[in-house]
This record gives C-alpha cells, structure tokens and sequence, in this order.
C-alpha cells in the first residue's frame, strides 16, 4: 500500500507517524567471512527480514527504509520481495555509504514527508520485542527528542588506561557506579527535525545517533529494554539467537 492510499490522521502528537531506518551496509567482520552480517541467516531466513519484521510488527510504523550496503541495493530489494513482508507496512531500500553515520543519513534523506518519528535500528539486533519498539516511539510522542532502550548491567565494569599492544595487561584507573550505567540497545527513537539537524550538525565520529543529540545539548531518556534485543556481532550471539528463535518458534508460533 502507498504512502497516498493511506487515511491521514489528525495532526498531534499521539498520532504522529513513524518511520524505521534500518543501516545495513556494514561487512560484520568479526562473524567472520562471508556474506554481510545483516544477511547472514538466522533460522533459515536472513537477519536483515528478521530485523524488518521486528518494526513493521508495531501498528505505529508505516514505513521501513533499509539502507543496504553501497552497490547492494538491488540484491537487498531482491531479498525484500523474496519473503513475506505485513502490507500494512510501506518498504524502501536505499543505497548507503561508508560509515553507519553516512547511512543513516542517507536512510533519513530518503523519507518522504509526513513522519515525524524515526527510528533507527541496528539490522544487527533482528529479535527485538515489538512492545520495547512500541515504547520508544510512546516516549517521543510524549515529548522525549531522543529515546533509547537500555538495561542495566549485569557486571561490574572497570575503566582502564589502554595497553599499547593488544592483549597486554592494563591498569584499572576506576570502577564507575553500576547503578548510574545503562546497555544502550536499538531502536532509538527520535523526533525526525532533531535528528536531522544532529546530522547536519555533528561530524565527529560517534557509537550511536543518541550521542549525536546528545552533542546538541538536548536530552536523552531511556526506557526499559529487553534481553532478546542483543546485538549479534560474534559467533556464539548467532547460536544464542538461533536458540531464542527455536524457543519463540516452539512456544509461540513465531
């Protein structure tokens, strides 16, 4: 369904529509060789449509746009039109740069007009919960710039001063507060002119697209996120994720 064919809802906060940007382009090196991280295959279906799916699984986004790697996009559109998809929601790919800021841009400059919430998601983190996607956008509708969903950490975490080579031993210099630090996961959710002016503003190279609005002196509130929204970055998050897949499979019908 086009963007055109769909009802206009009255203007306002509560009902204003969202957009997912998914940045895609990354070679994932450290699953080692192969195909890019966002089509490696999970379950037997590539991370990347797990990823979309978990977006379009919220009433409130009518529109994915997947930034595929730089001369990918045709074989990423390929990949889109060869699974099923909800027709509720509208998908587009687009080319991307080199670095994940640059895509993200480029996810941003493709949105038509008429979403004011975006939300940008690591294709990385393909299991999600549609409920910690349904309560980042909840909390830009109720004014926050910027959101993102975090947990608190399980370990004690140490700053050290780096070694010069890799794998030597390095000097613990503090032990920050557990209690005040957060795991910062995806989606972060964002009020669409904020995060555009954070990335016509900001240049220096940053982790997320938070820390960007961060750099415009705006705040950033978290809200609870879930522990099957990990990153998979490594070998032992895929057989971790291919567990959690099997278990939603079995319990649920996913």
């Amino acid at each position: 369904m086009s963007d055109d064919s769909r009802p206009s809802p009255p203007a306002g906060p509560s009902t204003a529509r969202t957009a997912a940007v998914i940045p895609a382009a990354g070679r994932g090196a450290r699953l080692g060789p192969g195909a890019p991280k966002a089509l490696r295959a999970l379950g037997g279906t590539p991370m990347l449509i797990h990823a979309i799916r978990a977006m379009a699984a919220s009433r409130a986004v009518s529109l994915v746009v997947v930034v595929a790697p730089p001369g990918g996009a045709a074989e990423v559109k390929s990949l889109l039109d060869a699974h099923t998809l909800p027709e509720r929601t509208d998908f587009l790919v687009v080319p991307g740069g080199r670095s994940r800021q640059e895509s993200v841009k480029l996810g941003l400059d493709a949105l038509p007009p008429g979403h004011d919430i975006v939300l940008v998601h690591d294709a990385a983190r393909p299991l999600v919960p549609v409920d910690t996607v349904d309560a980042v956008i909840e909390a830009v509708r109720d004014g926050a710039p910027a959101v993102v969903p975090a947990l608190p950490l399980a370990d004690t975490v140490k700053q050290v001063e780096p070694a010069g080579t890799p794998g030597e031993p390095e000097p613990v210099v503090a032990t920050p507060e557990r209690s005040l630090l957060r795991a910062v996961q995806t989606p972060q959710g964002f009020d669409r002119a904020t995060l555009v002016r954070a990335h016509e503003t900001v240049t220096g190279e940053v982790t997320d697209d938070a820390g960007m609005v961060e750099q415009l002196g705006l705040t950033v509130v978290a809200v609870p996120g879930h522990e099957e929204a990990f990153k998979v970055t490594r070998p032992l998050d895929l057989v971790l994720a291919e567990a959690v897949l099997a278990r939603r499979r079995l319990n649920d019908g996913f």
